[in-house]
């Protein structure tokens, strides 16, 4: 993103809640995105579970805890500036992340809901190559999705996990989600849980700290 491009919105003056290693001494970054209702701080203590030795936490915190208005699947507008502003948060934890000397390829977007529905966004955005992303039960924002996103993820590693019956993000999106970012070169593991409601289970943790392990 050129500093033309540059979003200044509702999430721009928030801070970015940090934990795990010290950035100057990490080796790796998690950049966390909460759900809606939700904050960075609560994301930090969730990640104590997927943590390892050397990697940064950083968490953007949304204003008024919820990143955009309007469910996710509503037409894009509808959630506008919150969806750009929470991407620009998003890449601005990765720019300090970059300026510590982290390279993109070694920094994984983690999220829940809401900020999974917003790091997945972001992957799609800004394909490059990078650590990882895991989304919890999120998936692409939009009414509709593109026909095509263009770019290449260079085999970034994925992972989706969702319930099958989730109040808020429906099952489709979540294999949309899978079949967009697997056609931008994505290394995209799926997982539905039968009836699981809305939240992480420790299948998806374990597999989630085994890609932070990886990192």
């Amino acid at each position: 993103m050129s500093a033309d491009d540059r979003v200044d919105g509702p999430h721009q003056n928030q801070q970015l809640v940090t934990g795990g290693a010290d950035l100057a001494d990490a080796e790796a970054a998690l950049v966390l995105t909460h759900g809606r209702g939700a904050t960075a701080r609560g994301m930090i203590q969730m990640a104590g579970e997927i943590h390892r030795d050397g990697v940064a936490l950083l968490a953007p915190q949304a204003a008024r805890q919820t990143w955009y208005p309007n469910s996710f699947l509503a037409p894009v507008e509808r959630n506008e500036p919150g969806r750009s502003s929470g991407l620009q948060a998003i890449s601005d934890a990765i720019d300090e992340a970059n300026d510590a000397g982290i390279p993109t390829d070694r920094i994984m977007l983690v999220g829940f809901s809401q900020g999974g529905c917003l790091a997945s966004e972001f992957l799609a955005r800004n394909p490059r190559r990078y650590g990882g992303l895991a989304a919890f039960s999120g998936g692409l924002i939009g009414e509709d999705l593109d026909d095509e996103y263009p770019g290449d993820l260079e085999d970034t590693p994925v992972f989706l996990g969702c319930s099958d019956v989730d109040p808020h993000i429906p099952e489709e999106r979540v294999h949309d989600t899978a079949d967009v970012l697997e056609s931008m070169n994505a290394d995209v593991t799926k997982r539905l849980y039968e009836g699981m409601g809305h939240g992480i289970n420790e299948d998806e943790m374990e597999y989630v700290a085994g890609m932070v392990a990886e990192l």
